[in-house]
């Protein structure tokens, strides 16, 4: 049987600059490419060595995203979940439903887009 990993997700999103750095301060992450994209769009690859997310946008794309449609959340762990958090409110977001069981720590919130994320941290 293969094994496989996960390599990237693709997003849409209004602003992949404004995600890319956000992203980058959360997770300490960083661009790994960045140029045109399908159909006239632009995207930027923010991740590591090996993952990360790609923030599609496209000169139509105009944020009217729709919650779990069909995306329910994106799982990002992070070594340091009180910085994480804290990342998360300077950037204007409200982080909600922090919860601490097995096997982590771990809230969520909603991007600029609607999109939903949680941070968990298994240390």
């Amino acid at each position: 049987m293969p094994t496989g990993t996960l390599e990237h997700v693709n997003i849409s999103v209004t602003d992949p600059r404004r995600s890319a750095d956000f992203l980058s301060k959360l997770a300490g992450w960083r661009v790994r490419w960045e140029g045109p994209a399908i159909g006239g769009g632009h995207s930027i690859h923010c991740g590591n060595d090996d993952t990360y997310v790609a923030l599609y946008t496209h000169p139509s794309t105009k944020g009217s995203f729709q919650k779990g449609v069909p995306l329910n959340h994106i799982g990002v762990v992070v070594d340091d979940l009180d910085a994480a958090e804290t990342v998360v409110s300077d950037a204007g977001l409200e982080p909600f439903n922090h919860a601490d069981y097995e096997p982590g720590r771990r809230f969520y919130f909603y991007d600029w887009d609607g999109i939903e994320w949680e941070i968990v941290s298994y240390s």
